[in-house]
């Protein structure tokens, strides 16, 4: 689970990323997303457990 929300949160930024760097048409909707992608990383960070080997 844990290396699912890493993809989603760097997807996220990725998007995020793409989307402020070019127009700022969809401006709030930028912000949410770089919102959800700060959320799912402390969400990661705080339930996260020891390096599976």
């Amino acid at each position: 689970m844990s290396g699912l929300l890493w993809t989603i949160i760097v997807i996220l930024v990725v998007i995020w990323l793409i989307g402020f760097l070019m127009v700022h048409i969809a401006s709030p909707l930028i912000h949410i997303i770089i919102v959800i992608a700060v959320i799912l990383l402390i969400i990661n960070l705080l339930s996260g457990r020891g390096a599976r080997v």
